[in-house]
């Protein structure tokens, strides 16, 4: 039961770090910016 909780509480770790590592491991200062203006949304 105990290996059980074990490998439970690594795959939340494991899960826990890879949401952090995607989310805050970026650019320093954020995207960069485009010259282009947005892309106009079409008329219906």
């Amino acid at each position: 039961m105990t290996l059980l909780l074990l490998e439970a509480l690594g795959a939340l770790v494991l899960l826990v770090f890879i949401v952090w590592w995607t989310m805050f491991s970026g650019r320093k200062n954020g995207e960069l910016k485009s010259d282009l203006p947005p892309a106009a949304a079409p008329d219906p």
